[in-house]
């Protein structure tokens, strides 16, 4: 008998056979109000789970008592509850490799773009504003040559630095919990705190995951120490930032700009101060918005939802330190409550 397994996110038609041909599929094109009842029912039956853009906590999969693994078409987590799947020993993978490059270049787009305004240009001669040539009041900032202060020194992080660095003769410094070998080698990155890092950059690049100590990492206080110049980007999670200690960094004119890919809520609603701001360029959360990374990201799910309701957990299980460690403690427990047991040559005496 084929196992169970949900799907939760439309994927191509290949992809989908795919996983069809080795388990038993019940898709949902999105979950809303009118099939939620379906979803929870179909999740009683599931052995795994994949998808996306959906928070998948605990108050969902308590509905899925015999889920052994889910697959997420992302490299954020922060749609689970780690500690929750951890407990009860579901495996959690995601798409860290397919998505670097893509990201790195988007993260760098914005960099370009919020330096240069492209967008508030772009627009002026959309608009039919572009009148004469354009004077210092529209002038950009150069790139070349300027510090770069990455918050995160990850896959992403070392590509946007090496970016910078390869290409823009950019010095780069980093705040990063383990200092990072190969950008302090190949990059001659320096690992600084995080006081340090927003202090000494003109731009500062945020590639962290959102985490409990992460949430608002960024907000009034850190603005105050970066420099007036300062054009800050953030690539990675909005609730990483606190938003309006940001707008109002932004109105007051204590950085000089910003350029996001996320937000606190998405959408962005057309009603926040964001959108009326010209030292705010926004993009509409695009870091791995191309054709073949979005492809690369489901093939890469399907082979991990397929490995993993295989048991083969080595390649792009996000919780597969802890789960190891959980099977290690239970076998531990085991052992120790057989020694306990008396033996049969114990009774027989």
């Amino acid at each position: 008998m084929k196992q169970k397994v949900v799907l939760y996110k439309q994927i191509p038609d290949a992809e989908l056979a795919r996983l069809e041909r080795h388990f038993e599929v019940s898709y949902f094109d999105g979950i809303s109000e009118d099939n939620y009842a379906a979803f929870i029912e179909a999740l009683a039956q599931a052995d795994g789970l994949l998808g996306a853009s959906k928070p998948m906590k605990e108050n969902v999969l308590k509905h899925a008592p015999n889920l052994k693994a889910c697959s997420t078409i992302s490299v954020g987590l922060d749609q689970f509850d780690v500690d929750y799947l951890n407990q009860r020993g579901i495996a959690l993978m995601h798409t860290p490799s397919v998505l670097t490059e893509t990201t790195a270049d988007t993260i760098f787009t914005l960099l370009m773009s919020t330096a240069r305004r492209t967008v508030e240009l772009s627009t002026m001669v959309r608009e039919g504003r572009w009148q004469r040539s354009i004077g210092s009041e529209h002038y950009g900032v150069n790139v070349y040559g300027k510090t770069l202060g990455v918050i995160g020194m990850g896959r992403i992080g070392y590509a946007v630095a090496k970016r910078a660095h390869l290409g823009f003769d950019m010095p780069v410094n980093y705040f990063n919990l383990a200092a990072h070998e190969q950008a302090d080698r190949d990059l001659n990155a320096t690992q600084m705190s995080l006081e340090e890092v927003l202090k000494t950059s003109d731009f500062v690049v945020v590639v962290l995951p959102l985490t409990a100590e992460t949430e608002k990492l960024i907000g009034a206080e850190q603005f105050a120490m970066m420099k007036p110049s300062t054009i800050f980007i953030n690539g990675s999670r909005g609730k990483i930032v606190d938003e309006q200690a940001l707008i109002h960094a932004l109105e007051t004119q204590q950085i000089l700009a910003a350029g996001l890919d996320v937000f606190e809520v998405e959408p962005l609603p057309a009603t926040s101060p964001l959108c009326g701001l010209n030292n705010a360029t926004l993009f509409p959360h695009i870091g791995s918005a191309t054709h073949e990374t979005r492809l690369g990201m489901v093939t890469c799910a399907v082979d991990n939802i397929i490995a993993a309701l295989k048991g083969d957990l080595s390649v792009n299980c996000a919780n597969g330190r802890e789960l190891a460690a959980l099977s290690t403690d239970s076998l531990a427990n085991q052992e120790s409550a057989d020694m306990q047991q008396p033996t049969t040559s114990a009774i027989s005496r």
